[in-house]
């Protein structure tokens, strides 16, 4: 195998068998690529999600903030998001939430123009969660530390 098709085998298998999702939604706002990651993720079938909305990921309060973003994207043709990672909401298909953090990447064809966006996507639920847990927990200690300190400050000594 030459050097090209090495490299394109390489970035074939590196999608297919990533563990993080990695999704490619057209400019038509239609997903065209649903990886293996994405399909534990959410529970998705490729089969069931190609061609379909993000809309089925993405809860409904949501959705309509995501698809005006879209859209004015596709038609700039950047995204002031490219660089940052997003942390965001999303549904698997029995619709039961997950949080999520991503990077987008925009996909230009050889005229240069927007073909659509790629996203890689990790599911961070278990670690938000035990962060809020942490939260608590630290909260309740700087409470406990106020309350004894008010009770030391209304000890009187003989």
């Amino acid at each position: 195998m030459d050097q090209t098709g090495y490299r394109v085998w390489l970035c074939r298998r590196l999608v297919a068998e990533s563990r993080d999702a990695i999704i490619f939604v057209g400019k038509d706002g239609l997903i065209r690529l649903w990886n293996i990651g994405a399909e534990a993720m959410f529970d998705y079938r490729a089969a069931e999600m190609e061609g379909q909305s993000l809309d089925r990921i993405i809860p409904p309060a949501l959705q309509a903030q995501h698809n005006e973003g879209f859209r004015r994207v596709m038609a700039k043709g950047e995204s002031r998001y490219a660089a940052d990672l997003l942390a965001v909401p999303g549904l698997k298909k029995d619709g039961s939430r997950i949080s999520l953090e991503f990077t987008i990447t925009l996909i230009k064809d050889d005229r240069g123009e927007v073909a659509g966006a790629a996203a890689i996507i990790r599911d961070v639920t278990i670690r938000r969660q035990r962060d809020q847990e942490l939260k608590k927990r630290l909260a309740a200690l700087e409470a406990g530390l106020e309350q004894g300190a008010k009770q030391a400050g209304n000890i009187t000594i003989f």
